[in-house]
């Protein structure tokens, strides 16, 4: 009497695992989906064009403000840190290599894309989200517009041209702040700092940084987009997605840093 219930319970992690299987690989195939057909539609200019711009500036320029605030923090932290962690050991100029090298390589651009994940990922996600359940993407059909050129295509190239931007904007803003930091603080001359910050550096670095920003740039965009057009239920689904967004696209960023460092370097 009690052999089915026991292997029904029994067999539920299983039936769990499996229908997450297979959801994942569904939105693996929309994804997939989502990628060729804005491929396509990159074709057509005379929709997308006109909305380069517009996004170009919600994407980059408005957030510039919020990740230099982040960064001058970052390099005032860091170059503090460094000077605790040197004191009696190694020379007082490593603070500058310190300051420099972690914010290009890895502070710098992996902050900012976690950053602007909830920024601007979040922010695509909601709006086409939105647009989703009033079937407002709907009516862009009717209209014969595509709707992947209209929505995606100009949000996604704006964050492959601007991301790179904010992250080096970032990167100076957090070596600035800890030159200062160590001038006012550390007693450091300029010179000392300077002569850190010029020991190791390299012009691979800051194409590193930009490679990755790019990526990271990419991913935000891309996964607002597929999360909001997958939006469903209403007001409730648009703060889903735009949760899934953050949580993915942080994921994402944090594998493809990791991913980064293990080839390029």
């Amino acid at each position: 009497m009690l052999l089915f219930p026991v292997t029904d319970h029994l067999l539920r992690p299983f039936a769990a695992s499996g229908r997450g299987t297979l959801t994942a690989l569904g939105s693996v195939g929309q994804a997939w989906a989502l990628f060729t057909g804005s491929l396509r539609a990159i074709g057509d200019l005379r929709v997308w064009g006109p909305m380069l711009l517009p996004q170009m500036a919600r994407v980059g320029v408005a957030s510039v403000p919020i990740a230099l605030f982040i960064a001058t923090f970052t390099g005032i932290v860091m170059s503090l840190q460094a000077s605790y962690t040197l004191t009696g050991t190694i020379p007082v100029y490593f603070v500058g290599t310190l300051v420099g090298k972690t914010m290009i390589l890895e502070l710098g651009p992996a902050l900012t894309g976690l950053t602007l994940a909830g920024r601007v990922g979040a922010n695509i996600s909601a709006e086409l989200g939105t647009m989703r359940v009033t079937e407002q993407v709907d009516a862009l059909e009717t209209l014969a517009y595509n709707p992947l050129a209209y929505l995606v295509v100009p949000r996604v190239l704006a964050g492959l041209v601007m991301f790179p931007f904010v992250v080096l904007l970032a990167v100076a803003m957090g070596i600035a702040s800890g030159w200062i930091t160590a001038l006012e603080l550390l007693d450091m001359s300029s010179a000392e700092f300077i002569k850190g910050l010029r020991l190791f550096f390299a012009p691979w670095d800051v194409w590193f940084a930009v490679i990755k920003s790019v990526s990271f740039g990419a991913v935000v965009t891309g996964v607002g987009c597929f999360c909001g057009l997958q939006t469903e239920q209403g007001a409730e689904g648009v703060g889903r997605s735009a949760t899934r967004t953050v949580v993915i696209s942080s994921m994402l960023i944090l594998c493809l840093d990791a991913f980064w460092a293990a080839t390029l370097l």
